[in-house]
């Protein structure tokens, strides 16, 4: 038996909302460890959006999310996953205290997240303890487990701290990506180990950055190409492989499954941000947070200075 897991982020472009890393990590048989997982679990697990039986969804958050969509298949996805955990994440509040405790305090320094903390999720979706259930037997009739989906939420105080400290936004993602990687390694105990992650940036070597971030492994150099780069780094009985592939988020499930939850935790804190500001300010269109759009929103959000008033650093993205 063997670790798999799977690394993506959201956010690390945009202007406005934080920045988002998931991990997602699965407990397989050897022989399943490069194999195509949404073959295996077809039962219960599709790529298509439109799948008309009870399967969860999981793929590329690009795919599975649009404005016009909603939430809904991210939503459906990320709780039928943590209900197949046998838990119930009713609050907002409740179900970062199981993605990403950590985040918890620092929200509360933001008056638009710190209200709506423990407002209810919606979970639009009423099958999901169906397909909750359908993807347990499936996990277990293929002697997979779901061991774990952690993520890392950067809000924008912390994530503009952090790029000032390092003067470079890659460094902390990359940071980041290795807490992550520590974490995993955990629960190896000796175990072989496989991760995969979203290819950052367009980077294509990773060696420094991993001795900077793992002094006390050993590390071996498979292959840099531009599709991916591969690495073995061992510690005793640690023996783990690492590979950087490009487009990994619609190649590997694990990493797919680690995109949509990223997107959705983004997406839930962006919201908060939207509802507040237009709450106030009649007429203020909502924005994404991307680049154009969320300059937009701000030039427009400060004609209503007379109305309300913001950090910015709590508010803008360091780009």
């Amino acid at each position: 038996m063997a670790i798999l897991a799977g690394i993506d982020e959201a956010g690390f472009g945009p202007l406005l909302g934080p920045m988002v890393v998931s991990s997602s990590v699965f407990y397989v048989p050897d022989e399943l460890v490069f194999s195509d997982l949404w073959n295996k679990l077809r039962n219960s697990v599709t790529t298509a959006a439109k799948d008309g039986r009870a399967r969860v969804l999981i793929t590329d958050s690009k795919k599975a999310y649009s404005r016009s969509q909603g939430l809904k298949n991210l939503e459906r996805t990320v709780h039928t996953c943590i209900e197949s955990f046998g838990q119930e994440k009713e609050r907002l509040c409740e179900l970062f205290g199981f993605l990403c405790p950590d985040c918890l305090q620092r929200l509360e320094g933001y008056p638009w997240h710190k209200h709506k903390l423990d407002s209810q999720l919606s979970k639009s979706c009423g099958d999901i303890a169906i397909a909750a259930s359908m993807l347990t037997n499936d996990l277990q009739a293929n002697g997979i487990k779901l061991l774990k989906i952690k993520s890392s939420c950067l809000d924008v105080g912390y994530y503009n701290k952090l790029v000032s400290n390092v003067k470079n936004k890659s460094r902390v993602l990359f940071t980041v990506t290795s807490q992550l990687l520590a974490d995993i390694w955990k629960e190896s105990r000796g175990q072989r180990v496989e991760v995969i992650i979203d290819r950052q940036g367009g980077r294509v070597r990773y060696r420094d950055y991993l001795r900077r971030m793992f002094p006390q492994m050993n590390l071996r150099i498979v292959k840099e190409t531009p599709d991916r780069s591969s690495y073995q780094l061992t510690n005793g009985k640690l023996q783990a492989g690492l590979y950087f592939v490009t487009k990994a988020d619609n190649r590997h499930l694990p990493v797919s499954l680690s995109s949509m939850t990223s997107k959705y935790v983004r997406e839930l804190l962006v919201a908060n941000i939207n509802e507040y500001f237009t709450s106030q300010c009649p007429g203020l269109k909502p924005t994404a947070g991307y680049y154009k759009d969320g300059t937009r929103f701000i030039n427009d959000l400060n004609k209503f200075s007379d109305k309300v008033t913001y950090e910015k650093n709590k508010l803008i993205s360091i780009l």
